[in-house]
């Protein structure tokens, strides 16, 4: 069996994992995912009982208990750079022995589900609604990097977006990886069922100008328009996607949900979106925890 390097695994000298700060009793099977490390107070402000926290960097950890059940809340900052990061640390803590720095013969799943805020591009979808993630969209081309990538991507659904929007061979291929149907399946009637766009970038990748003209002046209108069998895209983030791709290559469960705070399409905004963020976090956390 492969021995993992120190300096592909770097465990910090308290035995924690490098950039997360974890050891791996800290968190728990069942973990939200929010971008913002303020928002994980908000998150662990439900808690019943709170057992463990860290923080180092953008990443902050709270692990409690609710409705008896244990839960984990990690910040990720933002970008699906950071995903790679969390992803595989949070993989690592459960399913690679830190003494013999090996895979464990038994591997343990993960439920990891992203709570997040987000912009619509389909005109009829509501600010302050809620869009559960079905199918990311990688624009990010993170999982391009790994081995197993086209095993876990819709390839036809992928050729199809690629010859309807001409896209540019400078940018990076996308990849579309569907989300756990059992958390689809658990949150499905709480949110919009779409199709998620995980950028790279807030402005110009998401088509937003300020003094920089865009490669394709007509890319957003052209993913608004695109449509495969009965599904179409939704909206815009920036980490579902590379949450879905490593979480399936790694045999984990992974789910986002966003609160719509912005449509790009009616050019309007959420005047205060923090009570729907807040909604979301309630409903989702009590699901989970039943």
């Amino acid at each position: 069996m492969r021995t993992i390097e120190p300096s592909e695994l770097i465990i910090n000298s308290d035995g924690s994992i490098f950039h997360l700060h974890l050891r791996p009793n800290d968190i728990s099977k069942k973990v939200i995912l929010v971008g913002d490390p303020g928002r994980v107070d908000t998150v662990a402000s439900f808690f019943n009982r709170i057992e463990f926290t860290t923080s180092n960097r953008e990443f902050k950890t709270v692990t409690g208990w609710l409705n008896g059940k244990r839960i984990s809340v990690i910040s990720t900052g933002i970008g699906t750079d950071n995903i790679d990061i969390v992803v595989n640390e949070l993989d690592a803590l459960v399913n690679i022995d830190f003494e013999t720095r090996q895979e464990k013969s038994e591997k343990q799943q993960l439920t990891l589900v992203r709570l997040g805020t987000s912009g619509a591009i389909q005109a009829d979808i509501p600010i302050d609604s809620f869009v559960l993630t079905e199918m990311a969209i990688g624009f990010d081309g993170l999982l391009n990097f790994y081995a197993g990538r086209n095993m876990v991507c819709n390839l036809e659904m992928e050729a199809a977006f690629l010859e309807h929007t001409q896209w540019n061979p400078l940018c990076a291929k996308p990849y579309f990886v569907a989300s756990s149907s059992e958390l689809v399946e658990l949150f499905e009637d709480i949110a919009i069922k779409g199709t998620t766009i995980s950028a790279p970038g807030f402005y110009g990748p998401q088509g937003r100008i300020l003094r920089i003209p865009l490669a394709d002046n007509e890319l957003n209108d052209k993913i608004e328009s695109f449509r495969y069998q009965d599904k179409r895209i939704t909206n815009f983030e920036m980490e579902s996607s590379a949450i879905n791709g490593l979480s399936r290559v790694l045999g984990h469960k992974s789910l986002t949900i966003c609160a719509i705070i912005a449509n790009r399409v009616t050019k309007k905004s959420s005047s205060n979106y923090k009570p729907a963020v807040k909604k979301l976090i309630e409903v989702v956390l009590n699901r989970l925890t039943q």
